[in-house]
């Protein structure tokens, strides 16, 4: 069973402590530092886990810093998704957060940012997905299978979001 919390108003002290220390790491290799993912939309149910997202000029520069990172418990996960850095934290054995470093270029279409604020702004949007967090942990699915079980409607979700700001759809998954 995936395990889900209810919204708790700490995740967003978590996110700051957290994007503070890597301004700290990163000085002027990152220009921006946001709060993604579930944990940063009021409301929503979500695995208690912190979502990062870091737009970087440079990924070059960004690797450049890992073992600055790892000082602070950001340690890189090479196997993570495509055309990113990705790097975790752990507490316990237990993850805490998950920080993606995306490419300048990047940024502005992020499915993350965009879905994210979307679903900060439209409540029949939180219910629903919400709705469907709790069925699919409930019936039991864990890891990979729960988000396989989550694509139709987070790509629903996403293509919604994306038409209202007048872009095209493109997949919530990347190859």
């Amino acid at each position: 069973m995936t395990v889900l919390a209810e919204y708790d108003e700490g995740w967003a002290a978590k996110y700051a402590e957290a994007a503070a220390e890597l301004r700290e790491v990163f000085g002027d290799a990152v220009t921006e530092i946001e709060h993604i993912g579930s944990t940063a939309v009021v409301g929503l149910l979500a695995k208690p886990v912190i979502d990062i997202g870091a737009r970087a000029e440079s990924l070059e520069a960004v690797a450049g810093k890992d073992s600055e990172l790892a000082a602070i418990r950001f340690a890189h996960e090479p196997a993570g998704p495509p055309g990113r850095r990705t790097y975790t934290r752990h507490a316990d054995g237990i993850l805490t957060h998950n920080l993606h470093v995306f490419p300048a270029e990047a940024w502005d279409g992020l499915n993350q940012r965009i879905l994210r604020d979307y679903l900060r702004e439209t409540p029949d949007a939180v219910r629903r997905y919400a709705d469907l967090k709790r069925r699919l942990s409930n019936a039991g699915l864990t890891g990979f299978d729960y988000t396989i079980a989550k694509t139709d409607l987070v790509q629903q979700l996403t293509d919604e979001a994306r038409a209202a700001r007048g872009l095209p759809s493109v997949p919530v998954w990347e190859t």
